[in-house]
């Protein structure tokens, strides 16, 4: 048995990060800082990719800058910047404890590339923690593929029917579900409209990351009743 999570929004609460950035990048190019209102939408926003940050961040109005270069050089300052304020979120870290002690492997799939995932776990120190780490550039396919889960299941030597997948984002259920996995809302995410999750088909959602352990034991115990 295993436990995969996402990345942005499950694992980690990285927004903060993504919002530092933006600022930084703003001040470089001489506009004002964002309003805490519109600092706040980034958290929405992130699991939507660089260009919805981009139009969130920056009034077109304001700068000449064509939209790839924008995007690649608030990436640029997002790699400055990675694990500034970036933590896990509440539970998680107590959650990944008590999985290392009973020897239960767990690991991350995300469509972040590399260059910005492995640092980001370096600096938070659970790199070297986390049995596998899949992210969007690891294999051909990304979320909502099933490829990414099936690798990391191939790196934990598990099969998918014996194995959770956690996320925040709609994609992330039709992955862990097209690769035959357990799925889980994470609902203490980056979700606007939680009513909308009923529509996911996941196997279950949590509100906390407390949650998570107490229903991965009654799933693991009725999973060996059969």
């Amino acid at each position: 048995m295993s436990i995969l999570f996402d990345l942005d929004g499950t694992l980690l609460d990285t927004a903060p990060d993504f919002a530092h950035a933006i600022q930084t990048l703003r001040a470089k190019m001489g506009l004002r800082p964002l309003s805490e209102n519109v600092i706040s939408s980034i958290r929405l926003a992130v699991p939507y990719g660089i260009e919805n940050l981009v139009a969130i961040g920056f009034d077109k109005e304001n700068y000449s800058n064509s939209q790839a270069l924008l995007q690649e050089n608030l990436l640029t300052e997002y790699q400055e910047c990675l694990g500034y304020a970036a933590k896990p979120f509440p539970g998680i870290l107590k959650l990944l404890n008590t999985l290392e002690e009973r020897h239960i492997p767990w690991g991350v799939v995300t469509n972040k590339k590399s260059r910005f995932t492995l640092p980001l776990l370096e600096k938070l120190d659970l790199k070297h923690r986390a049995a596998c780490i899949v992210s969007g550039d690891t294999t051909p396919h990304f979320k909502p593929h099933p490829e990414p889960l099936l690798h990391a299941c191939q790196q934990l030597n598990v099969s998918p029917n014996h194995c959770v997948y956690i996320g925040d984002a709609e994609l992330d259920i039709i992955a862990g579900n097209a690769a035959g996995m357990t799925t889980v809302a994470a609902l203490f995410g980056y979700i606007e409209d939680k009513e909308a999750t009923r529509k996911w088909n996941a196997n279950h959602a949590v509100q906390h990351a407390d949650e998570i352990l107490p229903w991965f034991e009654q799933w693991h115990l009725s999973f060996h009743k059969y």
